[in-house]
């Protein structure tokens, strides 16, 4: 199996972690970002939006990545032609919804084509929220460890277990073109067991009250 990426798929995938990158910090952010266009406290709000940005680059932009390349790599194991084209449009009402205090993002997917089975189809869908599954461990260990290592080890490890949790869980809903439909409509089983315990523990992660 060779991996190949095209130059406008490589645009692409660029541009849709950068915009993912400035929406999360202008979420994640909110109080510096008005800050900055009141004009108050200018350089304190650019450090602390620069320091967002690369923790949101390295949380949501990871986790976005790794999430679409899963999908490609299982994609093209089963002989399918597969690329990520990004939405534009999607990745604007990103940016513009967390420079309103809203979290919102769709920024494209893997478009692949050839032949496969419902079975293949399914795993093809479902290698992206596994990928997020396993996100969430790695930074879990980083917010583990950033109790004795330092407060920004354990910003990223908290803020990469948060969105990859929610990445994992929103994608498994069964639901127009999300991962989890396309896993439905191979097992409702293999759903049942991969996609309850996702959506769970993102509900959980979200209102449970999980703090730094």
């Amino acid at each position: 199996m060779e991996l190949r990426f095209s130059q406008r798929e490589l645009k692409d995938l660029a541009i849709a972690w950068i915009a993912l990158g400035v929406a999360f910090t202008a979420f994640y952010y909110h109080p510096e970002v008005r800050a900055l266009l009141a004009g108050v406290q200018t350089n304190a709000a650019l450090n602390v939006l620069a320091a967002g940005f690369a923790i949101s680059m390295a949380t949501a932009g990871v986790g976005f990545l790794l999430h679409e390349l899963a999908h490609k790599v299982v994609a093209i194991h089963y002989g399918q032609v597969a690329e990520f084209r990004a939405d534009y449009n999607m990745l604007f009402l990103a940016v513009m919804a967390g420079l309103a205090g809203f979290l919102f993002a769709a920024p494209g997917a893997v478009y692949h084509r050839g032949f496969v089975t419902k079975r293949e189809q399914g795993l093809i869908a479902l290698a992206g929220p596994v990928t997020n599954v396993a996100l969430v461990g790695v930074f879990g260990v980083l917010w583990v460890a950033g109790g004795s290592v330092g407060e920004v080890v354990a910003t990223v490890g908290w803020l990469g277990v948060i969105i990859n949790a929610l990445l994992a869980g929103f994608n498994m809903i069964p639901f127009g073109p999300l991962d989890g439909k396309k896993v439905m409509n191979w097992s409702r089983p293999v759903w049942v067991a991969t996609a309850l315990p996702m959506i769970g523990g993102a509900i959980f992660l979200l209102f449970g009250g999980i703090t730094l």
